[in-house]
């Protein structure tokens, strides 16, 4: 279970890394932020990929529970940055998603 645990921070902090890097070319193109946010974005989209490499497991079942914990971070984002209070449908549907992460990740081990 501890294991389990320290997948799901290091989700987390793959999914903030994700969510930085993609957040600051928006604010750059939507909001006429400076240019120079596209440099932490790269940086933050750098670490994102390096950080999905220390996951343990075969990539696509990596990505494919990682997915689940994004959703959840992204509806964290859009309450505590966007300060739009998620709605109880926002919840479920991440629920959802994280009981599919862990359906995925905590599967019994194969030996092939």
């Amino acid at each position: 279970m501890l294991e389990f645990v320290k997948v799901l921070g290091l989700f987390a902090i793959t999914a903030l890394a994700e969510i930085l890097g993609c957040y600051l070319p928006w604010l750059v193109l939507t909001q006429q932020r400076s240019v120079w946010l596209l440099i932490p974005a790269a940086v933050s989209l750098g670490l994102f990929a390096w950080l999905l490499t220390l996951h343990p497991g075969a990539a696509g079942r990596v990505y494919a529970a990682y997915g689940g914990v994004y959703v959840a971070i992204a509806l964290i984002w859009l309450w505590r940055i966007d300060g739009v209070v998620p709605t109880r449908w926002d919840l479920v549907g991440s629920a959802v998603a994280l009981a599919g992460m862990a359906i995925i990740m905590l599967q019994p081990a194969r030996s092939v």
